[in-house]
């Protein structure tokens, strides 16, 4: 009985399914189940999204301008995923945008915001606008080079009537210190026991270094799986396009501090991608690229020559886009995860399936043949995170979402992704523009994604994803073809009617 048992197999192995030479879809195949010796609890999403980049949480949120800016990123991070900023702005507003992530969570802030006491209430309340926090350290001079005298906080201003007031006349005197020289977890020891909410770090002649802040402390208990980089802040990306005068902008947003560069083409087999590419790792190094689209080995390759720390997969495969009908060019995504991610292993290079990624069962496909992450839009767009406001259609209650390639986003920039220009007469879409209901906020959306995905993993057998990659090679991850009978048998019916679980279903 043993010796059955170990040779028994059912389904495919995953380069016999995808040998046939036909296009296949995450819907057109599943994952048969493995065996189970632990709880779901026990998976662990962990990844590589780049190189040199892991990330708690293999999520990407796509750079299209109706789903990530400051507060996706802002939350994906502190989620363990990862958010790339999109470009359909001007370079001073992208860099903001990173500026204000990279801000939100730090060990030590080394380049604090500082104001002098001749500054008024006023001067706070327009950083608050700005930037988001009121906590200000105050010197001589309003710069780093001179002595700390005091810190205004919101006790000190809230109710000030009058915010002409001078600083000097409000703000606190009766400081808190560490010493220059002090780790994180003694400055986070004395600002513990002082009850502030900011501790100043000075210098043997008194001049402020560094801040550590309160808020910090309690984002670190409540986000334990944060995506930080080596000085603590937060992991922050941003896309840019193949074109040569956003060289400007990528030497804007490395300076402004950030971590990943998305260099953003719908079909990235080109010579303005390879010179992009080569620009950004000859000049700035230290900031990992993902290159892409692309969907085929041959493509990969380039890319990979060309210095691309991590490839983008997909292209057509939307739910906004219509590449693969209007440019009669692209593949059946399942068939491209799988085809590129065996290519850019050699090399040690991840991949991202970047489109179908509409719930938990595309999303568990495509990691299971071989992506590290997957980059999403509509799985995000219309949570309270993604930019625009919300508005009631037919009675549920919507946001905006649409194609870089809709007409209405070529029109705000959105062209440069397709090699063409805003200002050209005719213009050809490969994206529409539609609505996405309501997903609520993302600090409940996306642990139920994660909790879904756990359980894919164990279902299949397997406690991590590199683990599943190394079942997916030896062939011991099995698979099956479905019909569109089995697909349909596999999807509620013979019902009357149901009840819709609050995230949906796929």
């Amino acid at each position: 009985m043993e010796e059955i048992l170990e040779t028994a197999t059912d389904g495919l192995d995953a380069a016999a399914l995808f040998s046939a030479g036909t296009g296949l879809t995450f819907d057109d195949l599943i994952f048969l189940p493995g065996y189970i010796d632990f709880s779901w609890s026990d998976v662990r999403l962990e990844t590589h999204l780049t190189r040199n980049i892991r990330i708690k949480r293999p999520i990407v949120s796509s750079p299209m301008d109706t789903v990530t800016e400051t507060q996706m990123a802002i939350t994906l991070a502190l989620l363990g995923g990862i958010g790339i900023l999109h470009y359909n702005n001007t370079i001073e507003e992208q860099v903001a945008m990173v500026r204000k992530v990279k801000r939100y969570e730090n060990g030590f802030i080394t380049d604090p915001i500082v104001l002098s006491p001749l500054h008024t209430i006023q001067d706070v309340d327009r950083i608050k606008e700005s930037h988001g926090f009121s906590g200000i350290p105050i010197t001589e001079d309003g710069s780093l080079n001179t002595r700390l005298v005091g810190i205004v906080t919101n006790r000190d201003t809230d109710f000030e009537k009058d915010r002409t007031r001078p600083l000097s006349e409000v703000m606190s005197t009766d400081l808190v210190t560490a010493p220059v020289g002090s780790s994180l977890s003694e400055a986070n020891k004395i600002l513990r026991g002082s009850k502030r909410g900011k501790l100043p770090v000075i210098d043997a002649e008194g001049r402020l270094v560094a801040l550590v802040a309160r808020r910090d402390l309690l984002k670190n208990l409540n986000f334990p799986d944060s995506s930080k980089d080596l000085s603590k802040q937060l992991l922050c990306g941003a896309a840019v396009s193949t074109r040569d005068e956003d060289r400007d902008r990528v030497d804007a947003l490395v300076e402004a501090g950030v971590n990943v560069m998305v260099v953003d083409a719908a079909q990235g087999h080109s010579i303005y991608q390879q010179r992009m590419v080569s620009y950004i790792k000859g000049k700035h190094p230290s900031v990992d690229v993902i290159a892409g689209n692309v969907v085929t080995q041959q493509q990969a390759e380039t890319l990979i020559h060309a210095g691309a720390d991590a490839l983008r997969v997909g292209m057509g495969p939307g739910s906004i886009c219509i590449t693969q009908n209007m440019m009669a060019v692209g593949r059946s995504q399942a068939t491209a995860v799988y085809r590129t991610a065996a290519f850019a292993r050699r090399y040690g290079v991840p991949v991202i399936a970047d489109g179908g990624i509409n719930g938990i069962g595309p999303m568990a496909k495509a990691l299971a043949l071989g992506a590290s992450a997957v980059m999403v839009g509509n799985l995000l767009a219309g949570t309270h995170e993604a930019p625009g406001d919300y508005f009631y259609e037919n009675g549920m209650r919507v946001k905006r979402y649409r194609g870089m390639a809709s007409l209405e986003a070529m029109a705000q920039g959105g062209a440069k992704r397709y090699l063409t220009e805003s200002t050209e007469p005719v213009k050809v879409p490969q994206g529409v523009s539609g609505t996405v209901v309501d997903k609520g906020s993302l600090v409940d959306y996306l642990p139920y994604l994660m909790k879904g995905l756990q359980q894919a993993l164990q279902d299949m057998g397997y406690r991590d994803l590199p683990s599943v990659h190394e079942a997916l090679r030896d062939g011991r991850l099995r698979l099956e073809r479905r019909t569109p009978s089995s697909t349909a048998e596999g999807s509620v019916h013979s019902l009357v009617s149901y009840e819709t679980p609050r995230f949906g279903i796929r």
